[in-house]
């Protein structure tokens, strides 16, 4: 397919959604520019990538050189690790019971910035290291302004410009956003015993402390706490960060050193009325934004990367017409407001005191534990939205 329109398809955003976009597209054919700061290489963090996004990584050439330094996650569990009288039952998730390899992949952030940075170098995609000023609809046209005094003309804009996104509020969508009590701490660790790919998610009444593989006997971690509990383990030093750390998992993973300082966050949620509008379509977090519950950050963002090549025309036409808008806002609507309520759900039933709200959480957490099919289903569901249905009805249909 090639890209008979004039006026080129604009990328806001040069973070890891935004190029993951620009790559996609230019791949596809479409005549793409990607405007913004391309991210640093020293950011320290890691990022899960389920096997749906993985694949999709496959397909536009980028996994091969990621893989290297990807450690795969065979096996999830939940753990209750909370002090409450009604105490919730562990549930372990195997890869191998719904035939994959893994649930996905744990990936360190510099990997996937110098990764896609490089793919830029060798894509059609032009790529220019400057933000986005102001935009102006002209007729089937965006006028895009620059910070240093350059313009441009687009077909349509996609907006991968983050939470603050100013090419949504140019396209006229409103968002609901709202705060939470909670600070996310963020951090890696080596440890003597093997983690065996498993990646371990303790429920706490203040938020969920997941651990995470990496390569070795390494691994991530997203403590998920208090505001002020969250400063004070910023504020101590490595060696008691460190028992702290490998107290709370009850030494699972034996004797645990820093390996990576910790960061914070606090958690927020947002989400919009419409995920495109007047020819600009929303990526990443300018569509979605809640906390780090069950890997979903990325993941969503590049199953929004991939709505866009699914939907925009390949004959040459007006890529965002009525049409190929309000196709898009129904690819994307289920998905992102089904994930956006589910893990708010589950995070509010965390802090939560009463004790029936507990009771439910425990009863649907002993069900996944000793009703595989349900099991089964959940984890598909998990890891791309309606294939947990699928199956179950392909299923049905060969009984």
């Amino acid at each position: 397919m090639t890209d008979t329109r004039t006026d080129p398809i604009v990328v806001a955003g040069a973070g890891h959604v935004g190029l993951i976009a620009a790559l996609s597209l230019a791949k596809s054919g479409y005549n793409v520019i990607n405007l913004g700061e391309l991210p640093g290489r020293s950011d320290k963090r890691t990022t899960a990538l389920m096997m749906p996004a993985i694949r999709f990584l496959q397909s536009v050439d980028l996994w091969q050189d990621i893989e290297p330094h990807a450690a795969p996650m065979t096996t999830m569990r939940i753990l209750d690790g909370t002090r409450r009288l009604v105490r919730s039952p562990s549930v372990t998730f195997e890869a191998s019971e719904i035939g994959e390899p893994a649930f996905g992949y744990n990936i360190p952030n510099s990997t996937l910035t110098a990764v896609l940075g490089d793919a830029l170098k060798k894509s059609t995609a032009q790529h220019k290291a400057v933000s986005i000023s102001k935009y102006n609809h002209v007729g089937d046209t965006i006028r895009v302004e620059t910070v240093d005094g350059s313009s441009l003309t687009a077909s349509i804009i996609i907006a991968a410009d983050g939470r603050s996104s100013l090419a949504r509020d140019a396209a006229g969508i409103a968002a609901r956003t709202w705060s939470y009590n909670q600070t996310a701490v963020v951090l890696s660790f080596t440890h003597t015993r093997d983690h065996h790919d498993t990646s371990t998610e303790f429920h706490t009444e203040y938020g969920p402390f997941t651990v995470v593989p990496l390569q070795g006997q390494r691994s991530s971690l997203v403590w998920v706490t208090t505001p002020e509990m969250a400063a004070e383990l910023l504020a101590i030093d490595h060696d008691e960060l460190a028992k702290r750390v490998e107290d709370r998992m009850q030494s699972m993973l034996g004797a645990v050193a820093i390996e990576v300082a910790p960061q914070s966050w606090p958690l927020s949620g947002l989400v919009p009325t419409s995920f495109a509008r007047n020819r600009i379509f929303l990526a990443g977090e300018s569509a979605h934004v809640f906390p780090p519950i069950g890997a979903q950050g990325l993941n969503l963002g590049i199953r929004d990367v991939e709505a866009l090549t699914e939907t925009l025309p390949v004959d040459g036409g007006d890529p965002g017409s009525p049409d190929i808008i309000s196709a898009y806002n129904r690819k994307r609507s289920p998905d992102i407001l089904a994930r956006t309520g589910a893990v708010d759900a589950l995070n509010r039933s965390l802090l939560s005191d009463f004790l029936p709200v507990q009771m439910v959480r425990s009863g649907a957490l002993e069900l996944l534990r000793v009703f595989s099919p349900l099991r089964s289903f959940v984890m598909r569901e998990g890891l791309r939205p309606g294939s947990g249905f699928r199956f179950s009805t392909r299923n049905a249909g060969h009984q």
